[in-house]
């Protein structure tokens, strides 16, 4: 019967992307009240989520980006020989519970899972169309709010939103007083969640003398650059070459 496991040998090499989304998740929305378009609460909570993954899950990725109810995870090294239906199944397994846990419900969510292999200079690119989407993302919660407080009905919303550019976007929002282009960064191009390095100044009993010992931590930054500048590029192959150690 062991043969008829068929995608268990199925395996990945590193570097690559676990990308995690959530299912279904309109209706943790309501359950919970979320304010719209963006909740801070439930952003937060995706941001434990994300450390969590990085410090306690056993995957130990080096960095994840994330927005809305999404999440990804860059691999260099991987657990579990690289077998993909491990690894999609355990991240997956762990982000649903560990943001139940976090959001307080009483009933369970779910995330889907996939493998993406990249190479240093596609993982950058990746990235970068990954933002674009949270930029689409942000939008259009923007104008569906916005549309929804005129007492439009959801099918009329969408009817609406149909075939909009971005120019159409940001004037509608204009009119009503919003800015898309400031927002807060988080809501427009996500937040990076990373291993960074820091200097604590210490102390040797053996020699009476003071040291400075590096520790670990898990660094959250809500106000990432665009990525398709030259300041984003260089900050992704930071991240991607293992440059966490902050200033």
């Amino acid at each position: 019967m062991k043969r008829r496991e068929i995608y268990s040998e199925l395996r990945t090499i590193a570097p690559c992307f676990i990308r995690l989304d959530g299912r279904s998740f309109h209706s943790v929305a309501e359950v919970l009240g979320l304010e719209k378009p963006f909740d801070i609460k439930f952003s937060l909570a995706m941001e434990h989520v994300t450390s969590l993954l990085l410090r306690e899950s056993g995957l130990s990725p080096e960095f994840a980006y994330t927005f809305s109810d999404e999440i990804n995870l860059f691999f260099t090294k991987l657990p579990f020989y690289g077998r993909v239906e491990k690894l999609d199944s355990v991240a997956a397994s762990y982000a649903s519970s560990a943001l139940t846990l976090a959001l307080g419900l009483q009933s369970p969510l779910s995330f889907d899972a996939r493998v993406i292999p990249v190479d240093g200079g596609s993982a950058v690119e990746y990235l970068i169309w990954r933002q674009k989407e949270a930029w689409r993302n942000h939008n259009n919660a923007y104008c569906q709010w916005a549309l929804a407080q005129d007492g439009n009905p959801p099918a009329r919303v969408q009817e609406m939103l149909q075939g909009m550019n971005t120019a159409a976007m940001h004037e509608m929002m204009h009119s009503r007083g919003v800015n898309l282009s400031e927002t807060p960064g988080w809501q427009r191009r996500g937040l990076v969640v990373y291993r960074a390095l820091q200097e604590h100044p210490g102390y040797n009993p053996g020699s009476g003398e003071e040291v400075i010992t590096e520790r670990v931590r898990i660094v959250s930054d809500r106000n990432p650059p665009l990525f398709t500048t030259q300041d984003g590029r260089g900050y992704l192959s930071r991240l991607i070459s293992g440059f966490t150690k902050s200033n």
